[in-house]
């Protein structure tokens, strides 16, 4: 049994930053966060598999960083330079797999969620 527990969130001005945090339990191939705005998909921003390279989407590309400790239970989401279009939910999610996308099909497992706002 995986869980996840995300923590982190909250309100910030744009051009503001963040840092998401996801505590894992269980074993996982796969780990990564993605978020869902209002009326929008979910969307993959950033995944690790048990390689050491992560692979972003193009909405975190430049500004996103994913990083994990040396355990690899907790996996971390730097934010920087916010706007009021990264407001959404953001997930922590594990799964068998990574595939690009990042894609969400092989996330098997997946966080409550941890709102982030960016507005003025």
């Amino acid at each position: 049994q995986v869980t996840l527990v995300e923590s982190g969130g909250g309100s910030v001005q744009p051009g503001g930053s963040l840092r998401l945090s996801c505590v894992i339990s269980g074993l996982t191939q796969c780990v990564g966060w993605f978020r869902q705005a209002p009326g929008k998909e979910r969307e993959g921003l950033a995944t690790f598999d048990n390689g050491e390279n992560p692979v972003y989407g193009d909405s975190a590309k430049g500004r996103f960083t994913i990083s994990r400790d040396a355990t690899k239970t907790k996996i971390y989401l730097q934010m920087k330079n916010l706007n009021p279009d990264d407001t959404a939910m953001y997930y922590c999610a594990s799964g068998p797999t990574c595939l690009p996308g990042p894609a969400l099909n092989p996330m098997e497992h997946w966080g409550q969620g941890t709102q982030v706002t960016v507005s003025s």
